[in-house]
This record gives structure tokens, C-alpha cells and sequence, in this order.
């Protein structure tokens, strides 16, 4: 799916400010669209009164679109973010890299939590 950067390549997409996710932008793009007709579908769906059950099974198909792109950004967030802390931890010296490495773990364990809400 996605492919580990070697630590030079980690190093210059963070002084760049680009995101994890920017190797697949635009994949990541066509599958929201898709994801955002799905639910102008269900929209057209409620405005012509479509049985309920069959509008449930779309969003089902809707929800699990969406866990799954989610799901898709946490690793993408993981590879490339939390390696490059790690990596510019290794730089630094253990202790003021921990620090880092610790609060991208953190950020990444909130967001798991955030999904597991839903």
C-alpha cells in the first residue's frame, strides 16, 4: 500500500511540512469523492422516499468507506510521521527524542480512540 521512505527522504518531506499522506493525495482524493457520492446518494435516497432498510445497507457501505480511509491515514500517519520522529530521535539523543517519539504515539493512539467512539 504504501511504502517506507528512507531516512533522508523522512527528513526533507518534514522540513517541506508535507503530511504522510502526500505520496497518495490524489488517490486519497478520488476515494473521497467517491465517498461524498455515496452520501449525495443516500441524500437522493431519503428525497425519494427508498425503502429504509436500503438506505441503512448504503450507510453501512457509507461508514465502513470512511473507517477505512481512516484506517489507511493512521498507517500512512504512522510510517512516515511517528518513523520520522524515531529517526530525528536517533539524531538527537534519546531524551529529547523520546519526548518526540512519545507524543506522536500519543496522537495516534487518540485517533484509534476517536474511531473506536464511532
Amino acid at each position: 500500500m504504501t511504502d517506507v521512505t528512507d531516512a533522508t527522504d523522512v527528513g526533507n518531506v518534514t522540513d517541506a511540512g508535507v503530511h504522510g499522506y502526500h505520496k497518495q493525495k490524489d488517490e486519497h482524493l478520488k476515494r473521497l469523492r467517491r465517498i461524498e457520492g455515496q452520501i449525495r446518494g443516500l441524500q437522493r435516497m431519503v428525497d425519494e422516499d427508498v425503502y429504509c432498510i436500503d438506505i441503512l445497507t448504503q450507510v453501512s457501505a457509507s461508514t465502513k468507506a470512511l473507517q477505512s480511509f481512516a484506517l489507511q491515514l493512521l498507517e500512512e500517519h504512522l510510517r512516515h510521521c511517528v518513523a520520522t520522529a524515531a529517526i530525528e530521535s536517533s539524531a538527537q539523543g534519546a531524551l529529547k527524542g523520546g519526548d518526540e517519539i512519545d507524543a506522536k504515539v500519543k496522537e495516534a493512539t487518540q485517533a484509534i480512540a476517536r474511531m473506536l467512539r464511532t
